[in-house]
């Protein structure tokens, strides 16, 4: 019999559809909770990964998602809530394709974008969910940042900056809300074969000078799985993780040290 280390109800996964959030779905479900997924564009691939979980044993339900709108996160939110009596988890994985730019070159469009989709729509995320935590007797918040918070990558500042910024924010869930018995963590995603870093691949944007110059600053020779963000994903947010709250967890290979 497996063991039970989360309450009933389900995960919320923000960001469900993508190669990474797939597998962290997957790993949730495997954990032994039913798991409520968001996409954006590919439904096909949120209808698949809900079957898999469904044939894991455990209830998977699918919902579309912009998280800049929020009118529609607080619908969603309300919509999962209802499927699933109780959401005890969290996890905000969704993020904007992150054209790699410099500063200098980065443009008013592209910076407004990853702020009002990535940084307003977590915090939309988080208004529509905190209230209901509080009221179903606590929860956990699970948010997918950078390694990039390790050591800065060149052109990366699309994706590390307004992470940045939502890190603020879970340190401020954290500190604040574990009066009210809810937690809030970080994986910091290294480079990861599996969604952003596959599709940016595919575009040419990383190169085998790229390749050779990020592998010399990882302790582990090898890229990460997304396997491996869902066993850290399911940690932190199961009763194993009860005292743990406002941390950091880089599954990034060494990145940065």
């Amino acid at each position: 019999m497996t063991e039970k280390i989360f309450p009933d109800g389900a995960v919320l996964v923000v960001g469900g559809s993508g190669g990474v959030g797939q597998a962290v779905c997957l790993e949730f479900a495997r954990a032994g909770t039913d798991v409520a997924l968001t996409y954006h564009r590919k439904k096909d691939n949120a209808d698949a990964v809900a079957t898999q979980i469904r044939a894991l044993g455990r209830k998977a339900t699918v919902h579309q998602l912009t998280m800049g709108d929020a009118a529609r996160v607080e619908a969603v939110v309300e919509e999962a809530a209802a499927a699933h009596q109780r959401l005890h988890t969290i996890v905000v994985g969704a993020g904007t394709l992150a054209e790699q730019v410099l500063i200098s070159e980065m443009t008013v469009e592209q910076w407004q974008t990853v702020v009002n989709q990535d940084l307003n729509g977590f915090y939309n995320v988080v208004r529509s969910t905190l209230a209901r935590l509080k009221a179903w007797g606590g929860g956990s918040y699970v948010h997918l940042g950078s390694g990039g918070h390790l050591r800065w990558p060149e052109r990366d500042v699309m994706s590390v900056a307004p992470k940045a910024a939502i890190e603020a924010l879970m340190t401020g869930i954290a500190r604040e809300e574990g009066r009210h018995r809810i937690r809030a963590n970080t994986v910091l995603l290294g480079v990861i074969e599996a969604g952003m870093f596959l599709e940016l691949t595919k575009q040419g944007k990383f190169d085998a000078h790229w390749v050779a110059e990020v592998q010399k600053n990882l302790a582990l020779k090898r890229w990460g799985k997304p396997e491996e963000i869902g066993h850290a994903c399911v940690f932190l947010a199961s009763d194993r993780a009860a005292y743990v709250t406002g941390q950091r967890i880089a599954v990034a290979g060494g990145y940065g040290i």
